[in-house]
This record gives C-alpha cells, sequence and structure tokens, in this order.
C-alpha cells in the first residue's frame, strides 16, 4: 500500500510537468502557426503609429486654439452685454429693443461659426484616420500574408483571443516603416 503511495506521489509533479510542458509545446505551437484569423486594435494602430502621433498633435493644438479664440469672444460679448444693459438707462425702448436684437443676431452668429469651426475638427481627425487607413490597407494586406491569415477583425469585436493573433504592435512598426518611405501629412 506504501508503495502505491510512493508511486502516484512521485507520478503527481512527473504528470504536472509533462502537462505543463504539453501545455506550453501547444501554445509555441500557435505562436507560430499561421493564424487564419488576426486581430487589430485600430485605435492604437492610428494613435501609437508616427502619423496618428503627429495628428492628434495637430488636433491637440487646433482645439486648444479654438477654445483659447472661444474664450476670447465670450468676454468679449459679456462685456458687450454688460455694455448694453448699462445703455438701457438711457435709451428709449424702441432703441434698446433694436440693439438688443442686433446682440442677440451677434450672439447667434458666432455660435454658428465656432461650431462650423467645431465640426471642421472633427471632420479632419475623420479625414486623417480615413487617408491613413487607405496608406495603411497594402501593409495590413502584407502582414495578413505574411502571417498565413485570412482575416484581420477589430480586436474590440473579439471576445477571447490569443495574445499571439494580435499583430498590432508589429502593424505599428510596418506602417511607420511603410510611411517613412512615402510620408503622409496629417
Amino acid at each position: 500500500m506504501r508503495a502505491g503511495r510512493r508511486r502516484s506521489g512521485r507520478a503527481g509533479p512527473l504528470l504536472a510537468a509533462f502537462a505543463a510542458l504539453a501545455f506550453a509545446s501547444h501554445v509555441l505551437a500557435q505562436e507560430v502557426q499561421p493564424a487564419p484569423l488576426l486581430t487589430l486594435d485600430q485605435d492604437r494602430f492610428f494613435l501609437e503609429s508616427d502619423f496618428g502621433r503627429a495628428a492628434a498633435e495637430r488636433e491637440r493644438t487646433a482645439t486648444a486654439a479654438l477654445e483659447q479664440e472661444n474664450k476670447r469672444i465670450e468676454a468679449e460679448l459679456v462685456a458687450e452685454e454688460q455694455a448694453l444693459t448699462e445703455q438701457r438707462k438711457t435709451l428709449s425702448a424702441a432703441e434698446f429693443a433694436a440693439r438688443a436684437e442686433a446682440f442677440d443676431q451677434k450672439v447667434e452668429r458666432i455660435r454658428s461659426e465656432q461650431d462650423s469651426k467645431a465640426r471642421a475638427l472633427t471632420d479632419a481627425r475623420e479625414a486623417d484616420r480615413q487617408e491613413f487607413l487607405k496608406a495603411a490597407v497594402p501593409v495590413l494586406g502584407k502582414l495578413l500574408t505574411e502571417r498565413g491569415g485570412t482575416a484581420i477583425l477589430d480586436k474590440n469585436l473579439v471576445i477571447v483571443s490569443l495574445s499571439a493573433i494580435d499583430i498590432t504592435t508589429e502593424a505599428i512598426a510596418a506602417v511607420n516603416e511603410a510611411l517613412a518611405a512615402e510620408p503622409l501629412q496629417p
């Protein structure tokens, strides 16, 4: 009876080591073998590429400039409104109503112009992404072929996967190299 215990006692660690080795071999085999489905984190792919970093910096600069402009305009409009309120004491009701209406129209016009500028920033961001993806498609196609894949899926749409099928880091390096040869201007 003791001999049986000793045997199972020795077999336990040996069996565990064999299982760990088999699992490691299985994982290594998956990393080396072609993966028919690959994943890509599109946001990271864009934002961590040289082009994406330059585009994001340009957008940050433009957004900060627009915010400063909005603050300046707001301060000017507040001062103008306060002056109009003071003038109310000396103006006729009809004259004050006309100036107040003109001020309201000015505020609406400025709001529309500033909203248009904000939309232009959003449109520029989307245009940058589209231009980048257009230039990146050949790079991704090459990675797909090199990895023996059949498709690249957005990583955020995949519920569970092995890290071996995530090509984001590899794609960033490849697109940086490709765009260094033929740069895009964000």
